[in-house]
């Protein structure tokens, strides 16, 4: 999620920064921002926005440029936009001055895919921990064997 507010320094009103929860799928684009959330975060029309966006049609993943908006790597053309919400504060607060930009990220509310993950690891670590217990019953030499005043039959 990416939550907080902006505070414009030229007219001195303030404005909302972005107050809205990201419910996407569990992998990693989780806290990533799409074209349309940066719209709304920005309070920018769609057209600026692409505007502002480093983007160039002969390189797939331009390199970082500090007066762009800077998306996250592609891997094919048709992908779509992806923002990282601290390049989204980094460019509201170095280049479009808007002062006092606040990103905060929370933990998504647990999803029955993150159960079922934590379940699996609880397991994982049961099963480790059984194991580590035989090794160490293997490892160890009876005393039978160990005592040096007994001869080989």
């Amino acid at each position: 999620m990416f939550n907080g507010s902006v505070n414009s320094g030229t007219n001195g009103r303030s404005e909302e920064f972005l107050d809205k929860g990201l419910n996407t799928a569990s992998n990693s684009s989780d806290s990533l921002l799409t074209i349309d959330e940066v719209q709304k975060t920005l309070n920018r029309s769609r057209a600026s926005v692409y505007r502002y966006t480093n983007t160039d049609t002969r390189n797939l993943n331009p390199p970082f440029n500090p007066r762009k908006l800077n998306t996250e790597f592609r891997s094919d053309q048709k992908d779509q936009l992806l923002f990282h919400p601290n390049e989204v504060a980094r460019f509201a607060k170095d280049i479009l001055r808007i002062k006092e930009v606040t990103v905060e990220i929370l933990n998504s509310p647990s999803s029955e895919t993150q159960n079922i993950l934590n379940a699996i690891l609880d397991e994982l670590r049961i099963i480790r921990n059984k194991l580590d217990g035989q090794s160490d019953k293997n490892h160890s030499i009876p005393n039978h064997l160990q005592d040096p005043d007994k001869k080989a039959a």
